[in-house]
């Protein structure tokens, strides 16, 4: 057949559509989410050729072999983690099941795999100035085990602090291990790599991908942020290693984000979810400690590690369960504002509830796309009766949520389908007056430095931009 005919593109062109026939009835059969599964399989459909690579790299998000394999993984790592006589945690449990507080959120006992426990110590890191240095004290504190796992590590000024510091406590004789994201770390160097591993620290790079698992697969990242020393102390939150989380690169500086800091039981927690990951990644136990005691008094905390692995969707339930819970106060930082119907609909019932709901979003945007769909979502809100607020002076990266006056969960979940369905991601629940007080200030501040959103601001959009708007928002089960 001539291949510049018309009857051969014919051919081409029949092809590609029953293609795209057949990957949007997958899409409907495999896809979580109704709307997620409604615009892959539509533009499947319809424009087969813009879509069927784009839904190979980024679709597919019940990759049913990657789950189960990761499943697998992680009790492989439960009955290993068994045998070191792990979570002796009795009295630390019975009282958080004895708060008040904490029994408002009813389904959390269930719906974590780690239990609420109390008798910890927790503290703000606000921005990346105080988070690094607190980070690196107690780096350079250390004197048997470093476990440290960032989503993005970049070879800049702030990455090699980082890579000198870990070289120095391995040249110590301390255990190093260092887990990092394939994707979120695309950009770094393998000298970089090379150079932590040739000086004694273990290093491992987290990916779908594994074992030939979801070859073509970019979901399923590993978008968690933790550092455990000694098995004393533990950070997470929302900053990543590179400089711009500094707050010094433009256009997006200063950056705001929140990290935090915990000692006790819980500390134990995030081992777990970081061995979890390193079994997956080395198939081997990290080095896992636990202190002698705990301190008698102090904050309760629940670690919620969430994940694609996880039965039910974790992340997205803690957060309809959180909305729900609030009686009087609902104070949300995120800086990708696209819920799915389900929290949507959780946050315009609280507003009828006559709960004070607000939403800190940046006025910024990192990803164009994104930043349409939730400024369209945002519009939507604001004529519900929710509070919207855009933070001005820079890029707004942290992830807060504030419940009433007791109950706050800082750490790496943004509200989209990202982080309720496809990330690995950590949060760390803490269920204390004096801890939410700090983070109420803190908020506070933040929502002194922004400005809300009124519906006559939605009118005032071009025609064209929501037009965008809609567009992005038809593509934001799949962002």
């Amino acid at each position: 057949m001539d291949t510049h005919s018309a009857a051969f593109f014919g051919y081409v062109l029949g092809l590609i559509h029953t293609v795209g026939a057949v990957a949007a009835i997958h899409a409907l059969l495999t896809v979580r989410t109704a709307q997620g599964a409604i615009a892959w399989a539509m533009s499947l459909f319809f424009i087969p050729y813009l879509t069927l690579l784009p839904y190979l790299v980024f679709g597919r998000s019940t990759f049913d072999e990657y789950i189960e394999a990761r499943r697998q993984a992680n009790r492989e790592m439960q009955d290993a983690i068994a045998h070191l006589n792990w979570r002796p945690w009795v009295d630390e449990a019975l009282a958080a099941k004895a708060s008040s507080a904490y029994s408002r959120l009813r389904a959390l006992p269930r719906l974590g795999r780690m239990p609420c426990l109390a008798n910890n110590n927790v503290g703000l890191l606000i921005n990346g100035e105080a988070t690094f240095e607190r980070i690196f004290e107690a780096i350079r504190g250390a004197e048997r085990v470093i476990l440290i796992q960032f989503f993005i590590i970049h070879d800049d000024l702030i990455g090699r602090r980082m890579q000198a510091a870990l070289l120095e406590k391995a040249g110590q004789g301390v255990s190093v291990r260092l887990l990092f994201d394939r994707i979120g770390s695309h950009a770094l160097s393998r000298r970089y790599v090379d150079t932590l591993k040739r000086g004694g620290v273990q290093v491992h790079a987290f990916s779908a991908g594994r074992a030939g698992l979801n070859r073509f697969q970019v979901n399923f990242r590993n978008h968690r942020k933790i550092v455990v020393v000694d098995g004393k102390i533990a950070f997470l939150g929302g900053h990543n290693v590179g400089d711009e989380y500094l707050g010094d690169l433009p256009p997006l500086s200063p950056w705001r984000d929140t990290h935090v800091w915990v000692t006790g039981p819980a500390v134990a927690c995030l081992q777990e979810s970081f061995a979890e990951d390193w079994f997956w990644a080395a198939r081997e136990l990290p080095p896992l400690l636990l202190p002698d005691t705990y301190p008698d008094e102090g904050a309760l905390c629940q670690v919620l590690a969430t994940g694609p692995a996880d039965a039910q969707e974790t992340c997205a339930l803690f957060f309809i369960e959180a909305i729900n819970s609030a009686e009087h106060r609902l104070w949300i930082t995120t800086p990708y504002f696209i819920p799915d119907e389900a929290v949507f609909a959780a946050l315009r019932l609280a507003v009828l509830r006559k709960v004070d709901v607000r939403i800190l979003i940046p006025s910024r945007p990192d990803h164009r796309v994104v930043y349409a769909a939730s400024s369209l979502y945002a519009s939507e809100a604001v004529r519900a009766g929710i509070r919207i607020f855009r933070y001005q002076p820079g890029f707004l990266h942290q992830k807060v949520v504030l419940v009433d006056n007791e109950i706050s969960a800082i750490g790496s979940a943004n509200m989209d389908n990202r982080s309720f369905r496809l990330n690995f991601e950590v949060m760390l629940l803490t269920i204390d007056e004096g801890f939410a007080s700090q983070v109420s200030d803190m908020l506070e501040q933040d929502f002194a430095l922004a400005k809300e959103l009124t519906v006559a601001d939605s009118k005032k959009t071009h025609r064209v931009l929501k037009l965008g708007m809609r567009i992005a928002r038809l593509i934001s089960p799949v962002l």
